[in-house]
């Protein structure tokens, strides 16, 4: 399945800019949909229902008194310690949000109702596992959350994971981890990939709602200074090293391990740790979204209008 319709028409690059716990807002999704990607928030990033209403309808006018066609999503965190999943669910569907990102369970229900008034659903993954339960419950998306990717993730190889993900799966495919730039994107794509999934880059814009000091860390941050750990919130992610030692921890003994829970009014573990993917070393500055997308769309398409060099003839 190539790219989704509700899409097609209106992205500049085959971009979903992720969403990123407690640093996407509605200036960051706007400004991704207006420069031709699609852009997405966590419902959790507010704090409450009603602020997540308010939201999707600031986010829904702004879009619409501009006139852009380009969708926008939502991250709905399926987990039991979610409490707030069937108020934001109902909410969800009241406003015919176009496109929800599932994550941390599957619920069926959540998939039928969505494609009920037409919407899409996109499921995070980290295994071959996941990818064929999310698969066999119908989700229009499957997200590789590979190795290297910020926040949880897996331990896949994108080259082995995109290879078997597509031997089962017919529907959308994106990839998500350590892609900062237009040419990943179009190697993304190249290995079978029909969408990028990029969230570390878009942290380090103007209008994300990343603190200064956190913009800053990944501007100077290497692919070294990303520990991967299941010591912050209970699941395996990537996290940067300066925003553990700056919290008190040792990054190289984080024992014991954190508990999971969202929903709750306790984000500590993000607010203090940082999470970050391997591609923090081509964070080069911060930009407006506007000119970050600007620069991903025009170095993928030079990417592949000069994958001719290449060949052996």
């Amino acid at each position: 399945m190539p790219i989704p319709s509700q899409f097609s028409g209106t992205l500049k690059v085959p971009v979903v800019a992720a969403p990123m716990f407690l640093i996407s807002g509605p200036d960051l999704v706007v400004g991704a949909c207006l420069s031709g990607v699609v852009g997405t928030f966590p419902a959790l990033n507010q704090r409450t229902t009603a602020g997540y209403v308010n939201w999707l309808d600031e986010i829904s006018g702004r879009l619409a008194a501009t006139g852009s066609k380009t969708g926008y999503g939502v991250n709905l965190v399926v987990h039991r310690s979610n409490q707030r999943l069937d108020a934001d669910l109902a909410v969800t569907i009241e406003r015919q949000v176009p496109l929800v990102i599932t994550s941390l369970g599957l619920n069926r229900d959540l998939i039928q109702a969505v494609h009920g008034y037409g919407g899409l659903v996109f499921h995070d993954v980290t295994s071959m596992k996941f990818a064929e339960k999310a698969g066999e419950a119908g989700v229009d998306g499957l997200i590789l959350v590979a190795h290297g990717a910020g926040g949880h993730a897996g331990q896949l190889s994108p080259f082995a994971g995109l290879h078997e993900i597509r031997k089962i799966f017919a529907g959308t495919l994106l990839l998500g981890g350590a892609m900062s730039n237009g040419a990943q994107i179009a190697a993304a794509r190249m290995m079978g990939a029909d969408m990028a999934y990029i969230g570390t880059r878009f942290m380090a814009t103007e209008e994300s709602l990343a603190v200064r000091n956190l913009k800053q860390m990944l501007v100077d941050a290497n692919a070294s200074d990303i520990v991967y750990t299941p010591a912050i919130s209970g699941i395996p992610g990537n996290f940067l090293r300066q925003s553990i030692i700056a919290a008190g921890r040792n990054p190289d003994d984080l024992t014991p391990a954190a508990t999971y829970n969202f929903g709750t009014t306790e984000p500590k573990a993000w607010r203090d740790f940082w999470a970050a993917g391997q591609g923090v070393g081509a964070v080069d500055a911060v930009l407006p979204v506007r000119e970050l997308c600007a620069r991903l769309a025009r170095e993928y398409e030079n990417s592949l209008a000069s994958t001719g060099q290449f060949s052996l003839a």
